[in-house]
């Protein structure tokens, strides 16, 4: 029965995954644009980079605070911060503020900041065999976000009258509505003795383990190499005279990718090993920069930005689940929070970079800016994985 439990909440939280990625969709669809209007085109990709911030600040308070409360708890409160984003985001629209706009987007990072401990508080309601499914499962819910997310910008556009994409941003705060309705079925334990007053090894000493650092380096470089490429996109494709629908297109099977390999990522870390779907992930990415670097067509985009998504997915996944197996119980908040703020201080600065390249040097820089990156992570990851190899002999 305690299995059967444990299964229903990863589902729900699948579910929650869902409503966050269509969200953040709708989001990555639109921000650059609403920014590029209410404020100069350097500052455009200013409310994501903002955003990324905030993901960063209330990572390690979101996790540490959930350790005392629980889960559920905490994912209820960061839901409240997406239905505050959406309200605040459509009013800055609606009157034409860009510094409203910003609170905004600070207030959905800490959306996201709760959001992103889905994929742990699966792992942890899991046994150690059903772990790595379990977080595919979880980011699977992201597939109906590839679908929903675009349609639902594309629906909501124009919704409340000439203020372009202020119904996009009221629909963020019916999301966070329907994230509080689902975890009211959340049946998640509170956290144990062991793990709200246990102290467990240094972090120092934990971040010292060869495993920790790839799994780190290689979720951080898959998080910024995805958000550099992808907040540049909309921006890149309108200078290519493509227009919102295209754009709209190509984040939609961008996120397709990232979500929709996740039926099966789990399945192929237990038959390939985790190393392995991480390596092929850097090779995707790779792929994916050379396909970007070849034109501005739409097919182009519409290939690079899939093949992003999926070099992303494998090697975010298998960076997670690599990540589970690096700490003990009363470790993991510190540990996950130490983890996701690095990897969203990346993706910060990547956010933040990817306007600025795009609009002094082009598309073009944006994507060899993660060449070597993606060539170093590789190659860490290939010698992790001989190394393994030879102390199991």
């Amino acid at each position: 029965m305690e299995i059967k439990h444990a299964r229903r909440d990863v589902y729900l939280l699948a579910v929650c995954q869902a409503l966050l990625a269509t969200g953040n969709a709708v989001v990555v669809s639109t921000s650059a644009l609403v920014g590029q209007t209410l404020a100069p085109d350097s500052l455009a990709t200013l409310p994501l980079f903002l955003q990324f911030v905030a993901i960063m600040s209330a990572t390690l308070p979101a996790s540490l605070l959930m350790r005392q409360i629980g889960r559920r708890a905490g994912f209820s409160i960061g839901a409240g911060f997406a239905l505050t984003a959406g309200l605040l985001g459509s009013g800055a629209i609606l009157i034409g503020s860009f510094p409203l706009f910003c609170v905004a987007s600070i207030a959905y990072g800490v959306f996201m900041a709760f959001g992103l401990y889905y994929r742990f508080a699966a792992a942890d309601a899991s046994t150690p065999a059903f772990r790595p499914r379990a977080i595919s499962y979880v980011l699977a819910g992201g597939v109906v976000a590839a679908i929903a997310g675009p349609e639902l910008a594309k629906a909501t556009d124009d919704l409340l009258g000439p203020a372009l994409f202020a119904g996009s941003y009221a629909a963020i705060a019916g999301i966070g509505g329907l994230t509080l309705l689902t975890l009211i079925f959340l049946r998640m334990p509170l956290p144990s003795l062991e793990e709200r007053r246990g102290e467990g090894r240094p972090t120092l000493q934990i971040m010292r383990q060869p495993a920790f650092v790839i799994a780190l380096a290689a979720a951080a470089i898959a998080q910024g190499s995805m958000v550099l490429v992808m907040t540049a996109t909309p921006l890149a494709m309108a200078f290519c005279g493509h227009g919102f629908d295209q754009t709209a297109f190509v984040i939609q099977w961008h996120i397709l990718g990232m979500f929709a390999p996740s039926f099966f990522t789990g399945h192929l870390i237990g038959r390939l090993g985790v190393l392995n779907v991480m390596a092929l992930g850097a090779l995707l990415i790779l792929t994916c920069l050379g396909v970007a670097l070849s034109g501005g067509d739409v097919a182009q985009f519409w290939v690079s930005l899939l093949l992003l998504g999926v070099g992303w997915n494998f090697m975010f996944v298998g960076a997670t689940t690599l990540l589970t197996s690096t700490y003990e119980p009363a470790e993991k908040a510190r540990i996950q929070a130490v983890n996701d703020l690095i990897i969203f201080a990346v993706a910060a600065l990547a956010s933040l970079s990817s306007g600025i390249l795009h609009h002094l040097i082009g598309w073009q820089a944006v994507n060899l800016s993660m060449v070597l990156p993606t060539l170093v992570m590789l190659g860490a990851i290939l010698w992790l994985r001989s190394r393994q190899a030879g102390l199991a002999l």
